[in-house]
C-alpha cells in the first residue's frame, strides 16, 4: 500500500529560482490554472449559443449565477451584489479545485493550507478595503462596537482584533481539513482493492460510493466557504 500522504506533496514541474527564492511552477500551480481553465471552458461552451429561453446547457451557468446571487442577497443584502463577481469567482475556484482533485492522478490544491490560506487572507483584505470604503473611519467601530464603554477598550479591542484575524484561519482549516481527510480515506481504501484479490470488489464498491460522496462534500465545502465569505463581507459593510 502506497503512502496516503504522498498525494499531497507539492512537486516542481518547472524549477525556477530567482535570487535564491523558489518560485517554481508546481503541480499545485498547474491545477489552479486547470481549475480556472475548466470554469472558462464550461461557461464558454454552455453560453456559446445564448437564447432568451435557455436550453439545458445554458441553464447550468444561469442556475449557478442565480444560486450565488441569492446567496449574496440573503447574507449580505442587495448592496452586496456590487461585489457579486468576487464571491462568484471564489465559489467557482474552490468548487472546481475540490472536484478536479477527485480525478485520478490529479492534485487537490484546496487541501493545502498555504493555497487556501492565501485565498482566505485575500478575501479578508478585500473585506477590509470594502468596509473602509463604505464606512470610512466608522470601520474602526469593528474593534470597539457601539455601546461598549471606553474604559473597556484595552480589553475589547484586542479581542475584536483576534476575532477579525481568525476569520481566514477558520475558512482555511475547515476547507483544507475536509479535503485532506476525504482523500486520505479514498487512498487507504483503494490500497485494499489489489491486496484482497477477488474480495477486493468489496472495498472497490465502497470506494466508488465514497467518491460520489466526496463530490457532494466538494460542492458542500465550496458552498460553506462562500457563505462564510458572504457573512464576513456583510459584517464589513454593516459592522456590529
Amino acid at each position: 500500500m502506497s503512502n496516503p500522504l504522498e498525494q499531497f506533496v507539492v512537486k516542481p514541474i518547472i524549477p525556477i529560482k530567482v535570487g535564491g527564492v523558489d518560485i517554481s511552477f508546481t503541480n499545485s500551480s498547474l491545477f489552479m490554472l486547470l481549475s480556472v481553465a475548466a470554469v472558462a471552458l464550461l461557461f464558454g461552451v454552455c453560453l456559446y449559443r445564448r437564447s432568451l429561453i435557455p436550453g439545458r446547457a445554458q441553464s447550468l451557468p444561469e442556475c449557478a449565477y442565480n444560486f450565488i446571487a441569492g446567496l449574496v442577497k440573503d447574507n449580505v443584502g442587495a448592496e452586496g451584489l456590487k461585489y457579486f463577481s468576487f464571491i462568484f469567482s471564489v465559489f467557482l475556484f474552490v468548487a472546481f479545485g475540490n472536484m478536479l482533485g477527485l480525478l485520478p492522478y490529479s492534485f487537490t490544491f484546496t487541501s493545502h493550507v498555504m493555497a487556501v490560506g492565501t485565498l482566505s487572507v485575500s478575501a479578508l483584505l478585500f473585506n477590509i478595503a470594502v468596509g473602509i470604503r463604505k464606512r470610512g473611519f466608522g470601520y474602526l467601530r469593528t474593534f470597539l462596537p457601539k455601546g461598549i464603554p471606553w474604559p473597556l477598550a484595552p480589553l475589547i479591542v484586542p479581542i475584536e482584533t483576534i476575532s477579525l484575524l481568525s476569520k481566514p484561519f477558520s475558512l482555511t482549516v475547515r476547507l483544507a481539513a475536509n479535503m485532506t481527510v476525504g482523500h486520505i480515506m479514498l487512498k487507504i481504501i483503494a490500497g485494499f482493492v489489489v491486496g484482497l484479490g477477488v474480495l477486493g470488489a468489496v472495498p472497490l464498491l465502497f470506494d466508488a460510493c465514497l467518491i460520489a460522496f466526496e463530490f457532494f462534500i466538494a460542492l458542500l465545502q465550496a458552498f460553506i466557504y462562500t457563505v462564510l465569505s458572504c457573512i464576513y463581507l456583510g459584517e464589513a459593510l454593516r459592522g456590529h
